[in-house]
């Protein structure tokens, strides 16, 4: 093992292969085994093609261009990823107590657990599967598009048109803020979530919602198959194509599709 300690690199390829030539691009490109603490870069692409990597208490700053991409089995724990398009083509990651502010983050990653980190970008987790959210705050738009196989547990999230074309996806004990909520989405479900914002959950199949609650929806429903129980009325819905949708109240019901066959019930 080489350890490296109280040093500055400037080069752009200073540990490509960690054991080979440094002809490459990235400074940790090809590497392997390799435990990232306290460190600070300010470089592009400074983890291409790695495996086996733990980084703890970093920082990358928004220079970080691309930082982490083809690798696989790492861990980041306690620091800042701020570059644009900081993970992309990963598989098998964790990232906990992290401050993450980076568009396009996270592309085509599979088997990835997030805890307790804060994340901010836009088109978020673009085609990634197999997702494990926890404790993580979002702000962005277009974030989970045509995500598969994702749960997603006590989060909060502000963004715009979130799981579109999103596959076999759970949501619970979470706040979603945002207009055009998941429309195209299959199998997905929500438990005990908050729904805040227009036309949400439209152009859905296999839609589940159980004990939500959902504000300023208007126009709810629209040609999807939803299976429904609500806390709280809404302020419109539209033309769902099938199942049932239970409410607490009444609320306009908007029927003038031949082809809507979904039923609201109000409660007693």
């Amino acid at each position: 093992m080489h350890i490296i300690e109280h040093s500055t690199f400037d080069e752009e390829r200073a540990f490509y292969g960690a054991d080979g030539p440094a002809d490459g691009e990235s400074a940790l490109k090809e590497a392997q085994n390799i435990e990232v603490e306290g460190c600070y870069f300010n470089l592009r692409y400074p983890f291409w093609h790695d495996r086996h990597l733990h980084i703890v208490d970093t920082e990358l700053t928004p220079l970080c261009r691309a930082a982490l991409w083809y690798s696989q089995d790492f861990s980041i724990e306690n620091s800042r990823l701020h570059g644009t398009k900081a993970l992309r083509e990963c598989q098998r990651v964790t990232i906990r107590d992290c401050d993450v502010i980076s568009a396009e983050f996270g592309w085509s990653v599979s088997d990835i657990t997030l805890h307790n980190t804060a994340l901010e970008g836009e088109y978020v987790m673009l085609r990634s599967q197999n997702m494990t959210f926890s404790n993580v705050t979002l702000k962005g738009k277009y974030s989970f598009q045509y995500i598969e196989n994702a749960t997603f547990d006590h989060c909060d999230f502000q963004t715009k048109d979130a799981f579109w074309h999103a596959k076999h996806v759970t949501v619970k004990n979470s706040t979603i803020r945002g207009e055009y909520l998941a429309w195209y989405a299959e199998d997905i479900t929500f438990e005990n979530c908050i729904i805040i914002g227009t036309q949400p959950l439209c152009y859905c199949k296999g839609l589940v919602l159980v004990n939500c609650e959902m504000r300023e929806a208007d126009l709810c429903f629209e040609k999807s198959h939803v299976t429904a129980t609500l806390t709280a009325t809404v302020a419109s819905i539209k033309n769902p194509a099938s199942g049932i949708i239970t409410l607490p109240a009444p609320c306009p019901v908007i029927m003038d599709d031949p082809t809507a066959h979904g039923q609201v019930i109000v409660a007693e």
